[in-house]
């Protein structure tokens, strides 16, 4: 069984999560593909080591780390899917509240134009 990878697209057609990952460094981007790559092939539970749960939300994150601490706010609205939601780097200890304040309001977005039962 694959997961499939989907992107948050606003009503307006913008891909903020493809429009950052676009703005980043070749390196950078190989490494969050190679990422999506092992989601998409053993499912999210395959890397703990890149994922944590966002503490008081249902939101998660992926990790890229290194010197740019990248990170790409997700959920799992249902089986087998991730639905990427924010993508930007973290430059303090903890996670500012206003990127998640986005990816939330992303989320509620998406669910009133998806049909998610």
């Amino acid at each position: 069984m694959t997961t499939k990878i989907q992107y948050f697209i606003s009503s307006s057609g913008v891909n903020p999560v493809k429009d950052f990952i676009d703005s980043l460094e070749q390196k950078q981007k190989i490494k969050i593909f190679h990422i999506f790559k092992l989601i998409i092939e053993y499912g999210i539970h395959s890397i703990p080591q890149h994922t944590k749960k966002l503490r008081g939300t249902p939101l998660w994150e992926v990790r890229i780390l290194g010197k740019d601490n990248i990170r790409i706010i997700y959920i799992i609205p249902r089986n087998e899917t991730v639905l990427l939601l924010h993508g930007f780097i973290k430059k303090t200890q903890k996670t500012n509240p206003k990127e998640i304040n986005i990816a939330i309001k992303r989320y509620r977005q998406w669910l009133l134009t998806n049909d998610i039962f």
